[in-house]
């Protein structure tokens, strides 16, 4: 059984290392892909190819290129085989292992909300259509949350036990956040932890029909924001006890030092707009870490472009921290749902790491109802000790984790 013990800012705890972290986005392969999509504040979203969206509201999506996505060791029956987000999985730990080829985790905890839904598809169109269900073997085999997690574990010779959270839109935050309670708390040593999500045809639809998909650009806490537009990718971080990591003289990319969890169970898709529930999370990854808001310098945060839900966000940020600038990186790369939250806590160790603001795109005009320091547009450099990302998903559910840089 997975054992951790909460943290509440209280008493002494074990720091908490990243020593290396990968990631696949439509921002790029790697750390430095990202990073220089990032200082270019690209726009990644594009009409959408891997299915018909022609009679949907929302005719976009930021996707990623399968012929990047295959890895030359992996060919025949098992390319054909495996998942697309298996193989985004097995890109972000590849990556992974290149800046720490000796990280062997103890416990692996991931966050999803899709896995392998588009062969959940298939099999549905191939019964409904009588069709012949050669290939169901496989659609079934790959379709549970945990197997692309599993196909990259055993890509890379790592047998440690697997943990899937599906926690809405916050599963990858709550993912890292458990993880690192999971080594704060002494009880392990290393953690590997992140989030996947690969877009499908069933997700793309529901959000279309629930009209929270914009046939526009998609404007994070613009006043005329008009809705959300979804991506994919994923993304890995190894986590390990500070002191273990500086004595086998690892690379440490960033600290992360507080993560908060709440939930307001006002609507089954909609915040509480008074932003009660981003709020008290935000507070306790603040708690956690034993810092107030003045100490924070940059927040990435969930900016879905939703109305109700930046509104509910803003006004949680403005009253909490005021000027501290924020951003949300969803208007470059979409909402990749159960892989967001680890995709954006690497973003925010490439802002600690190159003391830079990624940029909030698409950006035209403040909205009144909540007074926000957005980067809007263009990335710039500034000097940043620590970031926040956030969060927030269906049901009301809320995370945050609070990184900083260490001291090269």
């Amino acid at each position: 059984m997975l054992s951790f013990n909460a943290s509440d800012g209280t008493n002494t705890k074990t720091r908490v290392a990243v020593v290396a972290a990968g990631i696949v986005s439509p921002l790029g392969f790697g750390l430095q892909d990202t990073l220089g999509s990032l200082r270019k504040a690209t726009d990644c979203v594009s009409p959408v190819s891997r299915f018909d969206v022609s009679r949907c509201r929302c005719k976009t999506a930021a996707q990623i290129p399968d012929d990047r996505l295959i890895r030359s060791g992996q060919k025949g029956r098992k390319k054909a085989r495996l998942h697309r987000a298996s193989h985004m999985m097995i890109a972000a730990l590849a990556e992974l292992f290149e800046v720490d080829s000796s990280f062997q985790p103890e416990v692996t905890i991931i966050g999803t909300t899709s896995g392998g839904m588009s062969y959940g598809e298939d099999y549905y169109r191939a019964v409904q259509q009588h069709a012949n269900l050669r290939r169901s073997p496989e659609w079934i085999a790959n379709y549970p949350p945990q197997k692309p997690v599993l196909d990259a574990q055993h890509e890379f010779g790592i047998s440690a036990p697997c943990f899937v959270i599906a926690n809405a839109c916050a599963s990858g935050t709550n993912a890292i956040g458990r993880a690192f309670e999971c080594v704060r708390s002494g009880k392990y040593n290393r953690v590997l932890t992140g989030g996947y999500d690969a877009i499908s045809e069933l997700v793309f639809v529901g959000f279309d029909s629930l009209q929270a998909a914009t046939p526009e650009k998609c404007r994070p806490f613009d006043r005329d924001r008009t809705g959300m537009v979804l991506g994919e990718g994923a993304a890995v971080l190894a986590l390990e006890n500070f002191e273990s990591a500086v004595k086998r003289r690892a690379t440490i990319l960033g600290e992360i030092v507080g993560y908060g969890i709440s939930t307001d169970n006002h609507h089954l898709t909609q915040p509480d707009p008074s932003g009660t529930g981003p709020k008290r999370a935000m507070e306790q990854a603040l708690r956690s870490a034993g810092y107030v808001a003045g100490q924070v310098d940059y927040i990435n945060a969930h900016g879905t472009a939703t109305p109700f839900n930046d509104a509910a966000e803003g006004k949680a940020i403005s009253e909490l921290f005021g000027e501290v600038p924020v951003s949300s990186t969803k208007s470059m790369i979409g909402h990749s749902l159960g892989a967001a939250g680890a995709i954006e806590a690497v973003i925010c160790l490439l802002a600690l790491q190159s003391q830079f603001l990624p940029p909030n795109i698409n950006f035209r005009a403040p909205d009144s109802g909540f007074p926000l320091n957005i980067v809007a547009n263009e990335s710039r450099d500034s000097k940043i000790e620590t970031a926040l990302s956030n969060s927030f998903g269906f049901g009301g559910t809320n995370a945050s984790v609070l990184l900083r840089k260490v001291a090269a």
